[in-house]
């Protein structure tokens, strides 16, 4: 592993996973038990991942930027017994915070911080000293079934609510991590920089597919395009990963041409909707593939490869990975729809969670009554078995008795010369139920107007789904996994509605 001017072997990083699973025990942590940590890409994170592993412990990743409320919430729910987590991060002391939380977190036995000097309670630690002085002879290897055993619970968003906590098994993890790694076409000796953050499932899922095939692991302690073109540069990294954004922010850099990119044979790019005019972009110096999931699907569920044809490469979210079945069911019914028809998007296999979290009856309402999970996403199938996601169910727009997604309203204002990004959302209207309004990102000194764009959408589009507003922005706002986040948006035109 690399991170920064620091470098590990394998067993070297494995002296100190086995050593910090040892303390770990020491200080009560048993099989089952559950550990937070909380430190940006750090290799403190990882050593935490394997060493929960190793103990037989559930990790639970928490996000850095987190305040006191939301680390509450999530430590609580958890009932987290030990917690990693940065002395300081982003302007806020940890230190500080993490004395209060153990004064109202009972379950919450000890914290090792990293980078610190000692608190004054007892039952904080310096992370160094984990590393160096535990007394537990070797640890048992654990002998719980993988398939049963949950390895971490990633929290999401919680957009509809408070967060749900996602629990991936062992073997979710592995299994995901492994047949991902195969399907992207993985050789001894890769370097695979990890940029995206760990606390999120896709960030999670690098790690271990890189350490499943025996790759060095570059980290980067979170995203930044300048400092990430140095490292692909200097440390010749061969597979990247990124949400659509990085790919951007990547190009945009003022050095990027002149950097030497030419160890990069591929990587995946995901977690938000790709654009075909962005695909055609990023392979001439990074071969990708276009990779499906979720969360709750250890993410992996699809991804394009390499052999696949190439309209099918640059359009579809590719085929599902082995002993993965999805079918694509009706959104009031249930009912498994036939080839080339738009349905919710349903999956069963090794990948897919064991459930949410302490949340019995949000886990039986995400799974249909023969085991399939519900993604909330619509798609469409073809017959040679490539995905294609057309959006959120819950996104779907309802004018006037005709169902819109906004996939198909935004890939085609993407084809516009004009046009760099657009999100296409619904706001409410008295009579017709939603608008369609399309939110534009121009590209730089492009001269377009509204009704231009909704001229140009006639040539693809039937009536109905052409915008019925348009809207232009210099940026939108995104979420901490790069995702636009289309209720803001939403609150924006509406507001702006309001005021006319």
């Amino acid at each position: 592993m690399v991170y920064r001017d620091q470098r590990w072997t394998y067993g070297q990083m494995q002296e100190r996973v086995w050593a910090l699973a040892a303390s770990l025990a020491d200080l009560g942590v048993e099989p089952g038990d559950r550990i937070a940590v909380q430190t940006p890409n750090w290799p403190e994170w990882v050593m935490t991942f394997f060493a929960g592993a190793r103990l037989g412990a559930t990790l639970v990743p928490l996000d850095p930027s987190h305040g006191y409320h939301e680390l509450q919430y999530q430590l609580r729910h958890s009932d987290a017994k030990a917690a990693i987590v940065p002395g300081a991060y982003g302007g806020v002391d940890f230190l500080e915070v993490f004395d209060e939380l153990l004064g109202n977190l009972p379950a919450l036995r000890s914290v090792a911080v990293v980078g610190a000097e000692l608190w004054t309670d007892d039952r904080i630690y310096r992370f160094e000293e984990l590393l160096t002085k535990s007394r537990s002879p070797e640890l048992p290897l654990p002998t719980d079934d993988p398939g049963t055993t949950p390895a971490a619970i990633f929290y999401t968003s919680g957009t509809m609510g408070k967060p749900k906590g996602v629990v991936l098994s062992h073997r979710n993890v592995v299994e995901n991590a492994i047949q991902t790694g195969q399907a992207l076409g993985l050789e001894d000796g890769e370097r695979i920089m990890a940029a995206l953050p760990l606390f999120h499932s896709f960030g999670a899922s690098v790690l271990a597919g890189a350490i499943a095939h025996g790759a060095t692991v570059v980290l980067q302690e979170r995203f930044d395009a300048a400092s990430a073109l140095h490292l692909l540069e200097r440390e010749r990294v061969t597979f990247f990963y990124g949400v659509p954004t990085m790919f951007q922010l990547l190009m945009r850099e003022p050095t990027f041409a002149r950097r030497d990119l030419s160890a990069l044979r591929g990587g995946i790019v995901g977690g938000s909707p790709v654009a075909e005019g962005l695909i055609r972009r990023i392979r001439p110096w990074c071969n990708v593939e276009i990779a499906y999931g979720l969360t709750e699907t250890g993410p992996t569920v699809s991804l394009t490869r390499p052999s696949d044809p190439e309209a099918k490469r640059s359009t579809t979210v590719g085929r599902p990975l082995p002993d993965v079945t999805v079918r694509v069911v009706d959104v009031m019914t249930g009912e498994s729809h036939g080839r080339e028809a738009v349905g919710e998007l349903a999956v069963h296999g090794p990948n897919v969670m064991l459930g949410y979290h302490r949340m019995p009856r949000q886990t039986a309402k995400s799974f249909s009554p023969d085991g399939f999970f519900l993604t909330g996403d619509l798609a469409m199938l073809d017959e040679e078995g490539f995905i294609q996601i057309l959006g959120r169910r819950n996104e779907l727009i309802l004018r006037a008795g005709n169902s819109v997604t906004p996939r198909e309203v935004e890939d085609v204002l993407r084809l516009h010369p004009g046009v760099g990004d657009a999100s296409v959302i619904g706001i409410p209207h008295d009579v017709l139920g939603e608008l369609i309004c399309a939110c534009v990102l121009p590209i730089e000194g492009a001269a377009i107007t509204g009704d231009e764009l909704q001229e140009f959408c006639r040539e693809y589009l039937v009536d109905h789904k052409i915008p019925d507003l348009v809207r232009f922005f210099d940026t939108f706002p995104v979420g901490k996994s790069g995702t636009v986040q289309r209720r803001e948006l939403a609150k924006i035109v509406s507001l702006e509605l309001s005021a006319t």
